[in-house]
C-alpha cells in the first residue's frame, strides 16, 4: 500500500514509463456520507499497487502523471465521476472493458464474468460491499483490489481483437470518448427537484411542504453522521411522515422506535418548522404530461425503431446501444435537431433521412 509521499515519489517513475496503465478506485458509499475515494488501485507491467488517497499525502503527482495517458477500466462511469468530483480529475483516453464488451454483443459483461469467460480465471467477489474506508484492509480485500486491476490488460487484449475483427473498435473510441465528455460535466443541482424523492409524486402541497423539510433534516444528520440517508430514515417512511403531518394525524408512531432521542428531536423540529410555511410558499405539483406524438412522429419512431432492431439483431447487441427509445422519440420529433447528439456510428446505422 502506498500511504506516504516518499513511496508515491519513488512508484511515479513506473507510472511515467509504464506501456499502459489500468486503474480502478474504491469508494465507501455504502458506509459513508458524503463517500469519498478511499483507494486507487493501479496496474502495469511491473505489477498491481495500491494507493491510499485516504493517507497523508499529495496525489496531485499521480494523477498528473496519468494526463495525456489511455487508462484502462472496466465500467469507467462511477471511477471518472468520482475522480472528477473529489480530485478534479478528467482522463485524456480510456478503454473500457465493460463498453467493449457491450459492443461485442456480450450479455454478461461484469468484470468477473468477462475474466471468467475471456481468461477462465475465476474471481472472488466477496468484498464487493466492503468498507473501503478501514484500516488497515484486510488480505482479502486487498486480494480483491487487485483483482479489479490485474486482469484489465490481458482482457483488453482479448476485446480489441475481437473488436477490430467485427470492425467496431471505432465505435468503441468513440463510446469512451462521449462516456468521458458526459462524466466530465458538473452536474447541477436543482434545488427544487433535490429533495422529491421516490413517491413524493403523490403527494399534495402541504405534504410536499414536510418532505422538502425532513429531507434537509435528514441530509443534516447524513453528513454530521457520516452515513448514507437511507441509514438515518428510509424514504417510504419519509413520505408518511410527510403525509400525516399534512393532515395533522399524530406521527409518533412511524418514528423508527430505534432513533436516537437526539434525532427524533431534530426531525420533530423540522416537522414544526415546516407547519409554519404558508401555503403561497408550499412546494408546486409537478406533474409530467408527455405530449402525444403526431401520427407522421409515431410511423417516423416506427421506421426508426424497425431500422435499429434489424441492425441490433444482425449485429447480436442491445438495441439500447444503438438508440434507445427516447432517442428514437426525439429523432421522429426533430431529425435534424436530434440527430448531430447521435455518435457517428450510431447515425451511420440508423441511416434515416431528416
Amino acid at each position: 500500500m502506498i500511504d506516504t509521499n516518499e513511496q508515491l515519489a519513488a512508484f511515479l517513475p513506473v507510472v511515467k514509463s509504464a506501456a499502459w496503465l489500468a486503474i480502478d478506485t474504491e469508494a465507501d458509499s455504502l458506509h459513508a456520507y458524503p463517500e469519498k475515494v478511499c483507494l486507487i488501485q493501479i496496474s502495469t507491467t511491473a505489477g498491481d499497487r495500491l494507493v491510499d488517497p485516504l493517507a497523508a499525502i499529495d496525489i496531485n503527482p499521480l494523477l498528473d502523471a496519468l494526463v495525456g495517458r489511455e487508462l484502462i477500466f472496466h465500467a469507467a462511469d462511477y471511477d471518472l465521476r468520482l475522480l472528477l468530483k473529489h480530485h478534479a480529475f478528467t482522463p485524456t483516453a480510456i478503454f473500457d472493458t465493460m463498453l467493449a464488451a457491450r459492443l461485442l454483443g456480450e450479455r454478461q459483461f461484469g468484470l468477473s464474468n468477462l475474466v471468467e469467460k475471456f481468461l477462465g480465471v475465476k474471481l472472488d467477489k466477496g468484498s464487493q460491499k466492503a468498507d473501503w474506508a478501514r484500516r488497515p484492509l484486510t488480505e482479502k480485500m486487498e486480494i480483491y483490489a487487485r483483482n479489479d486491476t490485474h486482469y484489465l490488460k490481458p482482457l483488453v487484449d482479448k476485446l480489441k481483437a475481437e473488436l477490430i475483427a467485427k470492425n467496431r473498435l471505432a465505435w468503441h473510441q468513440e463510446s469512451c470518448a462521449r462516456l468521458i465528455t458526459e462524466c466530465s460535466q458538473p452536474i447541477a443541482v436543482d434545488e427544487d427537484s433535490v429533495w422529491r424523492i421516490k413517491g413524493s409524486t403523490l403527494l399534495e402541497r402541504g405534504a410536499l411542504a414536510v418532505l422538502r423539510e425532513l429531507w434537509h433534516w435528514r441530509e443534516r444528520e447524513a453528513i454530521a453522521a457520516s452515513r448514507p440517508p437511507f441509514f438515518v430514515l428510509a424514504h417510504e417512511t419519509m413520505i408518511a411522515i410527510a403525509n400525516d403531518a399534512a393532515e395533522h394525524k399524530p406521527v409518533e408512531p412511524l418514528i423508527p422506535a430505534r432513533m436516537h432521542p437526539r434525532r427524533k428531536e431534530n426531525l420533530l423540529a423540522a416537522l414544526r418548522i415546516a407547519a409554519t410555511v404558508p401555503p403561497e410558499n408550499f412546494p408546486s405539483v409537478i406533474r409530467h404530461f408527455s405530449k402525444r406524438p403526431s401520427e407522421a412522429e409515431f410511423r417516423r419512431f416506427r421506421e426508426i425503431e424497425k431500422i435499429r432492431d434489424q441492425h441490433a439483431h444482425e449485429l447480436v447487441i442491445d438495441p439500447t446501444l444503438i438508440a434507445s427509445k427516447s432517442t428514437m422519440g426525439d429523432l421522429a420529433r426533430d431529425w435534424e435537431k436530434h440527430a448531430p447528439d447521435l455518435m457517428n456510428w450510431q447515425r451511420e446505422l440508423l441511416k434515416v433521412e431528416g
